[in-house]
């Protein structure tokens, strides 16, 4: 595993009411929500960024009101009638 350190100005900590574990913990999770709806991660590794589960990524995604489907409804319509 790489480990990385960024220095962080105490102000965003006490804004968000995070101590520093809470903080990158949620950094991480944020960052590869992100990721994720950008279609540059795929579940998997974007789970594996925020140190979390699947299952734990998928739920996460809801509460950031991102979809877990990385294809359109039109895109998923298109394919089922191709079948």
């Amino acid at each position: 595993m790489v480990q990385m350190k960024i220095e962080m100005p105490e102000g965003p900590l006490a804004a968000l009411h995070q101590d520093p574990t809470g903080f990158v913990n949620e950094l991480r999770l944020v960052a590869a929500v992100k990721w994720y709806e950008m279609q540059r991660l795929s579940q998997g590794r974007a789970a594996e960024v925020a140190g979390v589960s699947r299952a734990e990524f998928i739920k996460a995604l809801g509460l950031y009101g991102v979809s877990p489907f990385q294809s359109s409804a039109d895109e998923i319509i298109a394919e089922a009638l191709r079948e």
